[in-house]
């Protein structure tokens, strides 16, 4: 029988907390696979791995591959996926077994009615254990409830709010369909997983449920502001290759709702891009300021009209014609104050 739903689960040196992970998966029984890559690891993880394969043989599949990084693991749980859907869960943060088990209820039930969406959309909860603080991440005001939809029926984001790859259960087919296939050796990738199959989505169907909870707070995480500006390349990288999913004419033949949403999304990544590579300071400055530039020359010479959208149609419009000092300054301000107003820096 096909498995409802297919977890990939990336691992590198996960011993210390891929357990809580997988135990809230193994929740769904065996409706669904789980595929726990081990990136090359040089601790317990592939043991880890292994232990769980040999405990649940109809449920855990165990993969251990050299390191390719982040994009690398999804890439290999999605080519091993026999489920109907496709989640990406990461081996530090895990599911509530409560809205698991109600999100595979409604699934059921659309299989009998035949009704299948090609996403489901839920919410999040950032969980800093260091602060005993937890910012859940909801989107009521975006989507209706309790029916399928198709982007027309969705309202605009706003700001730096944005779908995100833990928001986001995705049809299997779709994803291979839209050709995913994720960079390695780079983080940010979920960017990408998370904007490629959105023009290949068309049914919809959200559930206001915390399902995933994304745990954040330690200093080695890819997403702490120190990480993302010295990995500021691997951030344009990322930038550049969203916009080469979908070219800029591409986007306007998509109907209303959905081609305002992706420009947005676009809109939020550059924003990024040049939040993180203006964000350094000292000996590198002189390289940063030529990556920016290789950045816009580079999306000029893909394609104009994306240019002219991201260069003097976006938020970061207001800064591009400063020195790269001023550009550094008021980007930094602009990276606190949305940090705060998403409750999760």
């Amino acid at each position: 029988m096909q498995p409802l739903i297919t977890f990939a689960v990336p691992c590198y040196n996960s011993q210390e907390y891929m357990r809580r992970c997988i135990d809230s998966l193994l929740t769904a029984g065996e409706t669904a696979q789980i595929v726990i890559v081990d990136d090359g690891s040089s601790d317990g993880t592939a043991a880890i791995a292994d232990e769980y394969a040999a405990r649940h043989p109809a449920v855990v599949e165990a993969v251990h591959k050299e390191n390719g990084g982040h994009g690398s693991g999804v890439n290999a749980g999605l080519d091993r996926a026999r489920g109907l859907y496709f989640k990406v869960v990461d081996s530090d943060d895990c599911l509530d077994p409560d809205a698991l088990a109600e999100l595979l209820r409604v699934m059921r039930g659309h299989i009998s009615a035949d009704t299948l969406p090609d996403m489901y959309l839920t919410n999040f909860v950032y969980e800093k254990p260091s602060a005993s603080a937890r910012f859940p991440r909801r989107y009521p005001k975006n989507f209706p409830k309790g029916k399928i939809f198709g982007w027309e029926e969705t309202k605009p984001f706003f700001f730096s709010n944005v779908l995100l790859m833990h928001s986001m259960v995705v049809r299997t087919q779709v994803l291979r369909e839209c050709g995913l296939r994720l960079p390695e050796h780079s983080y940010y990738v979920d960017n990408i997983f998370a904007y490629q199959p959105l023009p290949y989505i068309k049914k919809l169907y959200y559930l206001d449920l915390d399902l995933y909870r994304y745990y954040i707070g330690r200093e080695d995480q890819s997403v702490s502001r120190k990480n993302i500006i010295a990995r500021y390349k691997q951030q344009v990288g990322v930038t550049d290759i969203m916009i080469r999913c979908h070219r800029y004419a591409d986007l306007e033949k998509l109907t209303p709702r959905l081609k305002k949403y992706m420009k947005h999304d676009l809109n939020v990544l550059i924003t990024l891009s040049v939040m993180f590579t203006t964000g350094g300071r000292g000996e590198d400055v002189k390289e940063r300021k030529a990556e920016l530039k290789r950045m816009w020359r580079s999306i000029k010479e893909e394609d104009v009209k994306m240019y002219r959208f991201l260069r003097y149609r976006c938020y970061i419009a207001t800064v591009n014609w400063m020195p790269f000092s001023w550009q550094r300054f008021f980007t930094t301000i602009g990276y606190y104050y949305f940090s705060k107003k998403l409750n999760c820096s």
